[in-house]
C-alpha cells in the first residue's frame, strides 16, 4: 500500500502505526518523525514564509470568506506517486488542503485511492482516528496496541491530577495577533493536566478572544502554545502580548506562570503527541506532581525582556 499523508497530525500517525515505510508522500508542513522532510512534497501554501501573525491572521480570514483552503495540492507529484491511500481533514477550514479538492483529485488518479477523513475534535476521537488508518491500512490490532500506550499514558496523568484540591484556572492561548482561545481537544488537556480553562470550551473551535475577556478572567496561568509556530517563533510574538492592557497586573504574570510551548509540534496537531502535550501542560501547571516524562521539553517560563 503506497500513503500520502496531507497533513501532519496524519503523517504522525501513520508513523506511530509503523507504515513509515509505506507512506511515499506528505506535505511541506510535515516534519516528525525526521525521516518524513526527505519524503516527496504534495503540498504548497499561500503563507508568505516571513507573513507576521497579524498578516496570516487576515489571510486566513480573507480565504474562509471565499471558502478557499491556503494549501493546494501538487498534482503533477501526487500523479507520480500513485497512492492507493490518502489522509486527509475536514476539520479546518484553511489549515490543509480543501476537502473538495482532495476528493476531486482521487477521482482523478489512476485507480482512485481510497480518502481516509480525520475530524477530531477531543481526544478520544484522535484515538478513532488511529483506529480509522489503522484499519484501512490493513493493521487494525497494531492500531489497538498503540491506543492502549497512549491512554494508559493519558490514565497516568488523570489519576495524579485527582491529588490536586483546587485546579488552578487558566488560559491557552492559540494566537496572539489577534488573541484566540484554545478549543477542540485543549480545553480537555488542561483539565486533565489538573487545571482549568476559563476561556475555551472542550470540543468547540477555537476562537477570537476579546483582550479584555483575558483580563476579566484573570488567569492564575498562562499557556501559549501558537498553531503552526514552535516556541522559537511563538517568542518573537510574546512582546506583542506585554504590550495589551493590564498585561503586567495579570495573577499569572505577578505569579511568574507564563509558560510559551512549541505549539506546532503538539498542542496544533491532533496526533499521537497530544499526549506529550497533555505531560508537558501537566508538569508546567504542577511539576511536583506531574514529572516530566523523558525525552520531552519542558515549557519556558517567559517575562517581557527573557524567555526562559
Amino acid at each position: 500500500m503506497r500513503i500520502v499523508s496531507l497533513l501532519p497530525s496524519a503523517t504522525e500517525i501513520v508513523c506511530a502505526l509503523g507504515l513509515g515505510d509505506r507512506l511515499v508522500g506528505v506535505t511541506h508542513e510535515c516534519d516528525y518523525p525526521p525521516f518524513v522532510k526527505a519524503l516527496p512534497k504534495v503540498t504548497r501554501t499561500l503563507i508568505p514564509h516571513d507573513a507576521s501573525s497579524a498578516e496570516i491572521d487576515a489571510l486566513v480570514r480573507e480565504r474562509l470568506k471565499t471558502a478557499k483552503a491556503l494549501y493546494s495540492l501538487d498534482m503533477p507529484v501526487l500523479e507520480r506517486l500513485k497512492p492507493d491511500l490518502l489522509v486527509t481533514q475536514a476539520l479546518c477550514d484553511v489549515c490543509a488542503v480543501a476537502e473538495a479538492e482532495v476528493t476531486a483529485a482521487a477521482c482523478s488518479l489512476p485507480g482512485r485511492p481510497r480518502v481516509v477523513n480525520l475530524e477530531p475534535v477531543r481526544l478520544s476521537e484522535v484515538f478513532d482516528c488511529l483506529r480509522l488508518v489503522g484499519a484501512a491500512a490493513g493493521v487494525p490490532d497494531r492500531a489497538e496496541q498503540v491506543i492502549a500506550g497512549l491512554q494508559a499514558r493519558v490514565d497516568a496523568v488523570a489519576e495524579r491530577s485527582r491529588l490536586i484540591a483546587d485546579p488552578p484556572a487558566g488560559v491557552l492561548l492559540e494566537w496572539i495577533d489577534p488573541p484566540f482561545g484554545c478549543g477542540h481537544w485543549s480545553p480537555e488537556l488542561v483539565r486533565m493536566a489538573g487545571g482549568v480553562e476559563a476561556v475555551g470550551r472542550e470540543g468547540l473551535a477555537s476562537q477570537t478572544t476579546a483582550w479584555e475577556r483575558v483580563r476579566e478572567v484573570d488567569p492564575e496561568w498562562l499557556m501559549v502554545a501558537l498553531c503552526g509556530f514552535d516556541a522559537a517563533r511563538t517568542l518573537q510574538d510574546m512582546p506583542i502580548l506585554a504590550t495589551y492592557p493590564g498585561y503586567a497586573d495579570l495573577k499569572c504574570v505577578r505569579a511568574d506562570r507564563v509558560f510559551v510551548t512549541d505549539g506546532n509540534a503538539y498542542f496544533s496537531r491532533p496526533g499521537p503527541r497530544l499526549v506529550d502535550s497533555l505531560e508537558i501542560l501537566a508538569h508546567a501547571l504542577h511539576p511536583t506532581v506531574h514529572p516530566l516524562p523523558p525525552g520531552l521539553t519542558a515549557a519556558l517560563r517567559w517575562r517581557p525582556g527573557a524567555g526562559r
